[in-house]
């Protein structure tokens, strides 16, 4: 199923559980200074982009973590300039990125994978693009479901470190498992849902090896990514080249016009900025309006003095608005 996807205005599949780096076999203690290692390079907020693309515990995938496929990153620049790299974004608070990778990091120097792709080698040979992606796992309890959070960037970047890491740090720690996708960007909606849709039927596939539960899965997206999320909510991951694989429970969307509808929508959970001048409020609430015709479960947050693309919402009216999306999700399974 082709669709068109419309830019935002003024910016607009199955391989076997791998991870992105083999752990070498070893002893315990090889092991151990190996976590000492990782956990010795934590991240700062003074810290610069070599302390990511540098770190033993993203080694093999520390350019996916960062926004834009295939450039060349300074390494000398300071992290608290990371919105630099984020120019549809707002609000980008480095201590909140921070903290997220240190989860990551301490994951990882607990012997975790935090890191897996979802194209097998033969995939990414063939379509090359297709190196860009892969999904980070954030670990809940065992057997919880998960989420899978896509985030935005008007398909020109993905912005992960603002609208992917903090959501999913924020979901593991109330016990559920939660995924962040970094998609094939600079291609359009269709390529990057066809991602997700991959991504989604990856999980499923090697559920018992991640531990992860099936049942009740969400989707959870900002932006461009919201509009991802929906497309999978409507119509399903098969529609978009997955397998056939039930609807997700909720969809939780941050701030994106988006009109698409197959009249069979999962209860969504909206927020959205009163000063958005790229997704004005009053295109959500067409949508928000839509849905609640057909039945569709809804609830909305309208935060003040806040703009687009605000992620976690750290420092503003916003804060806390992933709880409140987790809570939602929970009454829907």
């Amino acid at each position: 199923m082709r669709r068109t996807f419309c830019l935002i205005p003024f910016l607009l599949a199955l391989a076997p559980l791998s991870a992105a780096e083999e752990r070498p076999a070893g002893e315990v203690s090889m092991l151990a200074e190996q976590s000492v290692e990782v956990l010795d390079k934590h991240l700062a907020a003074d810290g610069r982009l070599a302390d990511i693309l540098g770190n033993p515990a993203f080694a093999g995938f520390a350019e996916r973590i960062l926004p834009w496929a295939g450039r060349r990153y300074d390494p000398a620049m300071p992290l608290g300039q990371m919105a630099s790299l984020l120019p549809y974004h707002s609000v980008v608070d480095t201590g909140t990125v921070v903290a997220a990778l240190n989860r990551m990091i301490d994951d990882a120097g607990a012997g975790q994978t935090v890191f897996y792709d979802i194209y097998s080698e033969a995939e990414r040979r063939a379509d090359p693009a297709k190196a860009a992606t892969g999904l980070f796992f954030y670990r809940g309890r065992p057997g919880a479901p998960f989420a899978v959070i896509a985030p935005g960037g008007g398909f020109s970047y993905v912005g992960s470190v603002h609208e992917g890491f903090p959501y999913a740090e924020a979901i593991s720690d109330l016990g559920l498992n939660a995924f962040v996708l970094t998609y094939r960007a600079g291609q359009g909606g269709q390529v990057a849902t066809e991602d997700l849709a991959a991504a989604i039927t990856w999980i499923f596939h090697n559920a018992e090896e991640l531990g992860v539960g099936t049942d009740g899965y969400s989707l959870w997206g900002s932006s461009a990514g919201a509009r991802m999320a929906a497309y999978i909510g409507s119509h399903g991951p098969a529609a978009f080249g997955g397998a056939d694989l039930p609807k997700p429970a909720a969809v939780v969307m941050a701030y994106t016009s988006h009109s698409d509808m197959a009249g069979t929508e999962p209860p969504t959970f909206v927020v959205v900025g009163e000063r958005d001048g790229i997704a004005p409020p009053a295109n959500m609430e067409r949508r928000i309006a839509a849905l609640r015709r057909i039945g569709t479960p809804v609830e909305y947050h309208r935060f003040p003095n806040v703009g687009h693309g605000f992620g976690a919402g750290t420092g503003t009216s916003a804060e806390g608005w992933i709880a409140e999306a987790v809570r939602f999700w929970r009454q829907q399974l």
